[in-house]
């Protein structure tokens, strides 16, 4: 095992997880830290110093970075459009553990800090269409980003730039777009549109009350990036010289419509579908331009949707299964 220390903040989270499990794999030494009780993080690994914390406290920013070489940024207060939409001061307030670690890291001499950014960070006014222009890298600006949860993350990506600037702390920004698989949030309230549809036909199917309510009219765009892709693009970028923020998200852009049905037809069910016009629905349309992350580090997501849907169905219907406690309704997160 490596003697470098890599600190994953956010360890406790879905993303945070996986990059713990895939930096051991790698023969890492790994400090997973999160502000969840260590009952509530999405996996929990023996070999790995974990450390439950506030880190919007910038005192324990500094206890935990100390003798890190390297910091994975990924802690934020999160969830899918649900969440966000009705939570935006929460969503900001992701802006002091984002600045705090910065701070900490700079301090602790750290090598490199990479920030988990997201697509929320893109103009709204690009966004108003099911026949969406997929979303470049200079598209954030003029800035108009999701209210709440996209300011947050655009304001640090800027935080990053400029601590890289003016500090000299190597920093590596990654907009992620809509990360789906096994060991996600699935309830709750804080659920993704690939997770919440994966729960759904579940339990539909384990109820047999055969409809799902779908959030808007369906026919919003998206496209939905399987974990084991985002770890990749993550460790590549961390690795790379690229040094502003760049694009990690699958290029394959389908309709929630065409999400359900493609879970349907992973199940066995068909269902029938209501629509809930008045429900969060977020952008009308989005996805992921990766001419940059193909030129840069000479890759892209490639996982298709149905492969990862699959893996992801499987997971939660066995989830449910286990708790035997399937609710009569099925609704779907647009």
């Amino acid at each position: 095992m490596s003697n470098e220390l890599i600190l994953v903040a956010g360890g406790g989270g879905f993303i945070g997880g996986h990059l713990v499990a895939d930096l051991l794999s790698q023969g890492k030494r790994v400090r997973a830290v999160d502000a969840k009780p260590m009952s509530e993080w999405h996996q929990v690994f023996d070999e790995v110093e974990n450390l439950v914390c506030d880190l919007s406290d910038l005192g324990n920013c500094r206890r935990v970075t100390d003798g890190a070489t390297q910091v994975y940024q990924l802690a934020a207060d999160m969830g899918g459009m649900g969440f966000i939409e009705n939570n935006k001061a929460l969503c900001m307030l992701s802006v002091l553990p984002s600045t705090h670690m910065l701070m900490a890291a700079r301090d602790a001499g750290v090598e490199r800090l990479f920030y988990s950014s997201s697509a929320c960070v893109y103009a709204a006014s690009g966004q108003t269409s099911s026949d969406v222009t997929a979303l470049k890298e200079s598209d954030a600006y003029p800035a108009e980003p999701e209210d709440g949860y996209g300011w947050e993350k655009l304001f640090s990506e800027r935080m990053c730039r400029h601590f890289r600037e003016d500090f000299g702390l190597e920093t590596r920004v990654a907009r992620y777009h809509n990360v789906y698989g096994p060991h996600g949030t699935y309830d709750g309230g804080r659920e993704k549109a690939p997770a919440a549809v994966c729960r759904k036909v579940a339990i539909a199917k384990l109820s047999g009350v055969h409809e799902i309510e779908i959030w808007g009219d369906g026919e919003q765009t998206r496209s939905f990036m399987y974990v084991d892709d985002c770890l990749y693009g993550t460790t590549r970028l961390m690795e790379s010289d690229v040094l502003d923020p760049i694009n990690i998200g699958s290029s394959e852009v389908v309709t929630i419509n065409q999400l359900v049905d493609t879970v349907e037809e992973i199940a066995g069910v068909r269902l029938r579908h209501r629509y809930n016009l008045a429900a969060p629905k977020g952008v009308r349309g989005r996805n992921s331009d990766n001419t940059l992350i193909r030129e840069r580090l000479g890759w892209e997501p490639s996982t298709p949707l149905s492969v990862g849907l699959a893996r992801t169905y499987a997971w939660i219907y066995d989830e449910l299964k286990a708790s035997a406690r399937p609710s009569r309704r099925a609704f779907v997160s647009g």
